[in-house]
């Protein structure tokens, strides 16, 4: 496993992170669905491969993401040995200051979010998704109080428009508010819009990445083919995978052919790829099967050559930036 510090911090964490969207999550999807005793042998699995990052949100499975890590993974090792995100912000129901960004509701949720975890601070605490009725200011001052109160130790942030990022940052500069160590942003050899601004604004200013949907949801794993077929259950069933392009599919098979001529998985030779760029701290991957993390701490040491990742990239046809 590699480790690097994530942005201008002096915080240091895996080149792998461990997302959280599968612990707690039985009875609402037919995949990658665990509860504690499930996920303790994936957290074991990822701990043994040198993995120390994860990630988790509050609106994650109504928060019994938090909970099954508390209950588990933060019983494993000391706390010391752990980097833990969450994240807040998107509305956990239609009550009253029951969402957003807003200091009541911001105030309440890092305290929901402590006692579930069963820790007293988290390592980043994201910015989930913006809440345009409630000011900047306000936000970055609220966490600028968990901040100085001890429990968060730094501001993360999550995909949103470029102008409320490069706010946050004159924030930051000219306000004294917190400033975001890493952008939790959607990246990949399939979605590579955000190269166009997001990311060279964060790399510029300091901000790391770290993406979710690595492997856009499977399609990156060569699960699915350009014919229809499906090799798992989650390729088969996941509503949310959307229909690629053909210029996707040409990259999927360029892919395939750079990791059989490595003797890699697609999965790792996309992760590869991923890492080999110098904006990015870690990629936050999802986990349906035991190997995978094995799998993706594996891709940590698979150093791409120019040829392959501009065969890689060659295919890839971008979409318009709104």
């Amino acid at each position: 496993m590699d480790y690097r510090r994530i942005g201008t911090s002096g915080l240091v964490a895996s080149r792998i992170c461990l997302g959280g969207n599968s612990w707690g999550a039985e009875g609402r999807r037919a995949w990658g669905a665990f509860g504690a005793e499930a996920a303790s042998g994936f957290f074991r699995e990822a701990l043994d491969a040198g993995v120390t990052w994860f990630d988790t949100a509050d609106t994650y499975n109504a928060g019994d993401s938090e909970a099954v890590m508390g209950e588990t993974l933060l019983k494993m090792v000391p706390r010391e040995e752990l980097v833990i995100g969450s994240k807040v912000g998107i509305p956990l129901s239609d009550r009253p200051n029951h969402g957003g960004l807003g200091r009541k509701h911001l105030m309440a949720s890092i305290d929901g979010c402590l006692k579930r975890l069963g820790t007293d601070y988290v390592d980043i605490y994201h910015i989930h998704r913006l809440d345009e009725g409630t000011p900047l200011e306000e936000t970055l001052e609220a966490f600028g109080d968990m901040i100085r109160a001890g429990k968060v130790r730094y501001l993360g942030v999550s995909t949103m428009p470029v102008r409320r990022m490069a706010r946050i940052l004159a924030l930051a500069e000219f306000a004294g508010a917190p400033k975001p160590i890493v952008m939790q942003n959607l990246y990949n050899l399939v979605t590579r819009e955000e190269e166009a601004e997001m990311i060279p604004l964060c790399a510029e200013a300091g901000v790391d990445c770290s993406p979710y949907s690595p492997l856009a949801r499977g399609l990156l794993s060569g699960a699915r083919t350009r014919g229809g077929e499906a090799a798992t259950e989650r390729a088969a069933n996941d509503a949310n995978a959307g229909r690629p392009r053909d210029a996707d599919w040409d990259v999927v098979e360029a892919l395939v052919e750079v990791a059989q001529a490595r003797g890699a998985k697609p999965s790792q030779v996309a992760l590869a790829w991923m890492l080999s760029k110098p904006f990015l701290a870690a990629p936050v991957i999802g986990v349906t099967r035991p190997g995978h993390v094995s799998d993706a701490a594996a891709a940590t040491a698979i150093r791409l050559t120019q040829e392959e990742v501009a065969r890689l990239e060659a295919p890839y046809a971008f979409r318009p930036v709104k």
